[in-house]
């Protein structure tokens, strides 16, 4: 047996073969002699059923993303609301305003009594690569601990909206 290794050659042997075994199954392609393939027309059809899944898909994509985002924020509020807790009750007081959240990783100058750090990393941004706000003593509580969202501004409903400790 002889094997073609010219790949033209080869698909009209086998597309030969598939007419003398199949006589009913003769695409319009084959009859006139046209090599085997897909029409503009299919290719087109593929194209906007793509799209179209796309765009019924993308749109939950981002707002899947948006949220984690947002919940990300929440849980690092919590966390750090933790960390200044454990710090007001060895130092006594929380850290101020010029002092930061620095203060839970590095040891102020007026704080004999730190036992920290409270934090095993450095203080995180925002997910949306920003620090935290913070201010002690605070308008809500003892401190005021948020991140103004996505946009960056006070304000803002969904995932412009603040997330605060209070």
């Amino acid at each position: 047996m002889r094997i073609d290794t010219q790949p033209k050659r080869l698909a009209q042997r086998r597309w030969r073969w598939v007419t003398r075994r199949f006589p009913d199954h003769r695409p319009y392609r084959l009859a006139v002699g046209c090599p085997p393939g897909f029409t503009l027309l299919e290719l087109l059809v593929v194209m906007v059923i793509i799209g179209l899944l796309a765009g019924l898909v993308a749109p939950r994509y981002f707002e899947q993303i948006g949220k984690s985002n947002t919940n990300v924020a929440k849980a690092q509020v919590d966390s750090l609301s933790k960390a200044l807790d454990a710090y007001r009750l060895d130092v006594g007081a929380y850290p101020t305003t010029e002092e930061r959240l620095d203060a839970l990783v590095t040891r102020p100058q007026n704080a004999p009594r730190w036992n920290g750090p409270y934090l095993q990393k450095r203080v995180p941004l925002d997910p949306w690569d920003r620090p935290y706000q913070y201010r002690s003593p605070g308008e809500h509580g003892d401190y005021d601990l948020m991140s103004f969202g996505k946009d960056g501004q006070p304000g803002g409903t969904g995932e412009n909206s603040d997330i605060t400790s209070w």
